[in-house]
């Protein structure tokens, strides 16, 4: 079961105070953030997030491929109402991981994938994601989560293995599957409430975004 609190600490995992993380589901509006966030990833950071670094080409395409009427994508914006990071649950049904099929009593298992742009590295953020996504699957009568990854991508081990999830390493390459146990109140509750403030966050960001243009833009205004 995964944790409110950080079992271990991690260089890096407090937060800045500037910096509230809020995690928003995304929709089909977010997609060309999400291009922009995918994108803006250095050769290194797609290597740890889809296993080969990606060319642009690549990347925009598995970005117009997503569904979210099956899949759930959740994001992190900054002040700025830049997509710093991402969190991406994918279902799929169990016999496509014949791996886990001892390991689920559902016909669906989820897969989660994190990115965070390197400025935000190390503030805790992946986790909070993860932590988010294995809620939402509680909700969704999902109870296993699975992790894919290279064996030398640190902060995805680093998530795994705070959550507690069973690790196997093979050829360079992990599998990691968390149990979660099934939804109560407090999970759906929580989970909405989370919703709620993370839009009403990102609705006050985009406020706040549009009235500063609006501002340098105003007639006698500095630097117009």
């Amino acid at each position: 079961m995964v944790s409110d609190e950080i079992l271990t600490k991690y260089p890096g995992d407090s937060v800045p105070p500037h910096f509230s993380i809020r995690i928003k589901e995304l929709t089909e509006r977010d997609r060309r953030s999400l291009l922009m966030h995918f994108l803006a990833l250095d050769e290194h950071a797609r290597q740890m997030r889809f296993g080969s670094p990606l060319p642009d080409e690549l990347v925009t395409r598995y970005v117009q491929k997503i569904n979210f009427s099956r899949d759930v994508v959740f994001g992190v914006y900054d002040d700025t109402l830049k997509l710093v990071a991402v969190g991406h649950l994918a279902y799929m049904p169990r016999g496509a991981l014949p791996g886990l099929g001892k390991a689920t009593e559902r016909e669906r298992v989820a897969e989660f994938g994190v990115s965070v742009l390197d400025p935000y590295c190390g503030q805790g953020i992946g986790t909070k994601l993860f932590e988010r996504a294995a809620m939402h699957c509680r909700n969704d009568d999902i109870d296993t989560l699975y992790i894919h990854c290279l064996s030398s991508n640190e902060r995805m081990m680093h998530i795994a293995i705070k959550a507690g999830m069973s690790i196997h390493r093979d050829h360079g390459e992990a599998d990691a599957y968390l149990k979660l146990p099934p939804a109560d109140p407090a999970s759906v509750l929580r989970e909405a409430f989370d919703e709620q403030v993370a839009n009403l966050d990102y609705t006050l960001k985009a406020n706040t975004h549009a009235l500063g243009k609006f501002i340098r833009h105003f007639p006698g205004t500095k630097g117009n």
